[in-house]
């Protein structure tokens, strides 16, 4: 998932991502941890260092911005101007919060694009042409057809509902495409989730996400932070709960709940107003109406895809046993040595990129063109992106040294 970019655009100066008034992620101490206790995947310093300029000057280059998250064809966008009375506000939160919900385990054991699970329909909500997406976007694409065919899918209320919403009508909304040779993993897992958080959201937040958004603004008089609401969520909701036992210690990874905190970032980033391109220079933009601080105290997601395009522009080292390993397509288990090595590795590689990046003394126009501080949200969607576009051969690491793509490892797995 990512914001994508605008051509010409322009990336305004971030807010505040300063983390001195709040504690540290725990996810970096977790990965910190894991890293030093399992000893497996390496960080490649020579190759962060590299990396790091390579992306700082793609950041630059292709302008990526959080504006364009509005750009992707198959997104629910809210009104431009925030308005928590807006019934678009509520319909984006909903959304968004379902699909995180579910946003997990798209790897397919199937080396035929075209036989892996996916969703026949439009190219975009204003489009008529029809595509089958595929991946992630097959998530997006089932909710959006259910959507479009007046069934109210996103609804707290309705998903966790069995009467409202048979078992068999979820499996309707995601039934693949006749020519697919497989179903959407962990279908039941998925209808468990919605049943339970659903309910939570119905019992405790007027069923809806945008009653907890209230109440988090609420309690934190509009200043709270990203890291406070992905606390929160972890707290609330077991299925976001990111986290496992090792050593005797619990770690940390969070990735469902980061994303969702990141793509609401995204998604209700202020839209700066043509009288205030005109009067501040394209970088002045209204405050976050949910995040005010910004969102630099979160880290990557820790999945299986931006791993991979890591260990491709060599920021990580394998051992190589685990290259076997992946080479075979054999399954790595859910907090096994390996896994939880991978999945560290690749939180402190983007906290260490992010770090350099903002070191750079990039000139007036460069700081302008990709902000002042780029966050590891930044980093990991634009990484994401680019690990797309080179499998799609749509795009390739020239002017930097590579090393042989590994097939992502497979971990079945409602985390990620």
């Amino acid at each position: 998932m990512s914001f994508g970019t605008i051509i010409g655009g322009r990336i305004p100066k971030p807010e505040d991502t300063s983390s001195s008034k709040s504690p540290e992620n725990p996810v970096v101490r977790s990965a910190q941890f894991v890293y030093e206790k399992t000893d497996l995947v390496k960080l490649n310093n020579e190759a962060i260092t590299k990396a790091a300029k390579y992306i700082n000057d793609r950041l630059i280059s292709e302008t990526y911005t959080p504006w364009s998250w509005r750009d992707h064809t198959l997104h629910l966008c809210p009104p431009e101007r925030y308005s928590s009375q807006d019934p678009r506000t509520r319909a984006t939160l909903d959304w968004m919060f379902l699909i995180s919900s579910l946003n997990f385990s798209f790897w397919s054991d199937r080396e035929d694009q075209f036989e892996r699970y996916g969703i026949e329909w439009r190219t975009g909500w204003n489009e008529e042409a029809r595509t089958v997406w595929t991946g992630y976007w097959s998530l997006v694409a089932a909710l959006d057809k259910a959507l479009d065919a007046g069934i109210p899918i996103t609804d707290p209320a309705f998903y966790s509902s069995e009467e409202r919403c048979p078992d068999s009508l979820i499996e309707d909304i995601f039934r693949a495409e006749p020519k697919c040779k497989e179903g959407i993993p962990l279908l039941h897992e998925r209808i468990k989730i919605m049943r339970e958080n659903g309910a939570i959201l119905c019992k405790r937040y007027g069923g809806s996400f945008q009653g907890l958004m209230n109440d988090f603004m609420k309690k934190h008089n509009g200043q709270g932070s990203a890291l406070q609401l992905v606390e929160l969520i972890t707290e609330i909701f077991p299925s976001f709960r990111d986290e496992t036992q090792f050593q005797g210690r619990t770690v940390y990874f969070w990735k469902r709940a980061q994303i969702m905190v990141a793509e609401t970032w995204a998604a209700f980033y202020p839209v700066p107003t043509d009288c205030q391109r005109k009067a501040n220079g394209d970088s002045h933009v209204d405050a976050h109406p949910f995040f005010p601080l910004g969102v630099g105290q979160l880290t990557m997601f820790a999945d299986y895809r931006v791993p991979q395009i890591l260990h491709h522009l060599r920021i990580l080292d394998y051992p190589p046993s685990l290259v076997q390993t992946l080479q075979n397509h054999a399954s790595v288990a859910h907090g096994s040595r390996e896994e939880l090595s991978i999945r560290a590795a690749s939180i402190l590689a983007v906290e260490e990129i992010r770090k350099q990046i903002n070191k750079m003394e990039d000139t007036e126009h460069e700081r302008k063109a990709r902000g002042v501080d780029v966050s590891s949200v930044v980093i990991d969607f634009y990484l994401w992106d680019f690990a797309k576009r080179i499998e799609a051969g749509e795009d390739s690491a020239k002017g930097i040294e590579t090393q042989p793509a590994l097939p992502a490892h497979r971990t079945r797995s409602i985390w990620y």
